[in-house]
């Protein structure tokens, strides 16, 4: 999102820091329990790839290893039974595709708040499977050039098979087929690059131009969606 997006702003407030960490520790604790009962109960990030991510995510934000610990042992309880993941599809300002996944242990709560921030936004939720024939799930992996050149990274990953590389000055965004996901951060690491996140998104196949006005009610819709404690990632296909 932009760096003048509300969120953004919000995050500077004095005091706002330790609510922020409360939230990104319940959101990455909720898709590590996500994706250890998704897997069928594969608690071990080395043959579960998904919470391999979402581990990865937890010690990025300096997650303790007891929180880590606590939300898979709570992914193998009876008590999660209930916890799924739920994905709404609609359609926000300037008629702009926008996808929301979610991780909750109460459909009903999560459903009513994001609905709520659909009327206010003046957008519609739709039925299942009207915006993600949209996008593509594909693996995202942000590196640090470590001063090299944009050319040098591409020659490397585009050898590995990656779907795109996007230049983002002294960093750089990879996207790339979830089969050749960890064979591309081993070898970024192997070759001296840091990779600085990885996640699995769901990138738009091609992207709608807004005006000014409609990208800033998308950027602060987007953000709203993101405050919500159940919401995991929010996607949508405007160009901003």
């Amino acid at each position: 999102m932009s760096g003048h997006s509300k969120w953004s702003t919000i995050k500077r407030q004095k005091g706002f820091q330790d609510l922020w960490r409360g939230k990104t520790f319940t959101k990455i604790s909720n898709a590590i329990t996500i994706a250890v009962k998704s897997s069928g109960g594969i608690g071990d990030p080395r043959e579960n790839p998904k919470l391999r991510l979402a581990v990865e995510a937890a010690k990025e934000a300096n997650m303790p290893k007891a929180n880590i610990e606590r939300a898979i042992e709570r992914a193998k309880t009876k008590g999660a039974g209930e916890f799924q993941e739920v994905i709404y599809e609609g359609f926000g300002p300037g008629g702009v595709s926008i996808i929301v996944e979610a991780a909750t242990d109460n459909t009903n709560r999560t459903t009513s708040e994001v609905k709520s921030l659909f009327n206010k936004y003046n957008a519609r939720l739709g039925q299942m499977g009207s915006t993600t024939h949209l996008f593509k799930q594909t693996g995202k992996i942000e590196v640090d050039l470590m001063g090299k050149s944009i050319d040098i990274l591409f020659m490397l990953v585009a050898d590995a098979g990656a779907d795109d590389v996007l230049d983002e000055k002294d960093q750089a965004v990879i996207y790339t087929d979830m089969s050749r996901f960890d064979g591309i951060k081993n070898q970024l690491s192997e070759t001296g690059y840091e990779v600085l996140s990885s996640s699995i998104v769901r990138k738009p196949i091609s992207k709608i131009e807004v005006d000014g006005q409609t990208r800033e009610k998308i950027e602060n819709f987007v953000n709203d969606l993101e405050e919500i404690d159940d919401v995991q990632k929010v996607f949508t296909n405007a160009k901003i």
